[in-house]
């Protein structure tokens, strides 16, 4: 054994490396071929719980968010198939129904519930203005958008009095501007006045796209002008209704410039 050189030494060593990293593989490779086999059952459990068994059926419809529509419209409309899973539901369907069918809508949101049932999260348009129609009353939302008739109006929704005449002078605003770019501007200023002459504000006046008044409710009158400048002619009119407290007559038309009058 004295004699063993160092080169013979060295070939054992490396001829006895071989078999440990053979094994070490096929250990490597059972391991792999047993955590395939179980992810493909892993998968058909799943696949079976979510697709064929009882356990994840759709069995009812929950509604939340209403206020003029009931759970029951939006149920029948949205008319959610039962007795089939629930991961097959098609939810954009639902609420691509939902919104094309009740305008009343402006966003609806389509969950599954696990395991029994879909929910309906609805959010109902609000109006910020009306228009009379006959007997009856359009409803427009803070987005100009004409989407309810109602036979009564809501309480506290100021009125929009489109008196733009087809010949004359403020006809020329009409073909410029068009009837739904006057609805947009007289929304607009909407939101721009402050709360608390919005509150007593009892209609909207559009003659042309840069004349627009308001009248309140006790009778006094605000010339806001266009729908241009509208904080700042918001914020004028807080000051302005202050400093004047009796005045009948604002005119906020140019913001830098206010009036009042009467009282």
């Amino acid at each position: 054994m004295a004699g063993t050189t160092t080169a013979e030494r060295g070939g054992r060593q490396r001829e006895s490396s071989g078999p440990p990293v053979r094994r070490l593989w096929r250990r490597h490779l059972r391991l792999i071929i047993i955590l395939a086999v179980a992810l493909v059952f892993l998968g058909s459990g799943a696949f079976w719980l979510l697709y064929g068994s009882d356990l994840a059926r759709a069995e009812r419809v929950s509604v939340s968010g209403t206020r003029v529509l009931t759970p029951g419209q939006v149920r029948e409309v949205a008319a959610v198939p039962l007795g089939g899973p629930l991961a097959m539901v098609d939810t954009e369907a639902i609420a691509s129904r939902l919104r094309r069918e009740m305008p009343r809508i402006a966003a609806v949101d389509v969950v599954r519930s696990w395991p029994h049932e879909i929910g309906l999260e609805v959010t109902e348009r609000t109006p910020v203005l009306l228009m009379r129609k006959g007997g009856e009353f359009i409803e427009i939302d803070a987005e100009g958008v004409r989407y309810a008739t109602v036979s009564k109006a809501p309480r506290g929704v100021p009125r929009l009095e489109l008196t733009v005449r087809r010949s004359g002078t403020t006809a020329a605003s009409l073909r410029r501007f068009g009837e739904e770019r006057l609805v947009r501007e007289a929304v607009r200023i909407v939101r721009d006045v402050p709360d608390s002459v919005a509150r007593v504000t009892r209609s909207v006046n559009v003659r042309t796209h840069d004349d627009i008044s308001l009248k309140l409710t006790d009778g006094r009158e605000v010339v806001w002008g266009s729908a241009e400048k509208g904080a700042a002619k918001g914020r004028t009119l807080t000051a302005l209704l202050k400093a004047a407290p009796d005045a009948r007559h604002f005119d906020v038309s140019v913001p830098t410039a206010p009036a009042s009058s009467g009282g």
